[in-house]
């Protein structure tokens, strides 16, 4: 198993988000609500 995930080093890239990626992932998880009633788990958006 060791040498499968070792092996291709060389091959990865570096991923960069932009900025603008970033601040609309945090408003989106900003906007989420999160509603427990009798044991089930609702998710609803707050606008």
């Amino acid at each position: 198993m060791e040498k499968i995930y070792t092996n291709n080093t060389t091959k990865q890239k570096v991923v960069k988000a932009k900025p603008e990626t970033i601040s609309f992932l945090l408003n989106y998880s900003k906007s989420l609500d999160m509603i427990k009633a009798g044991g089930i788990h609702f998710e609803s958006h707050k606008n």
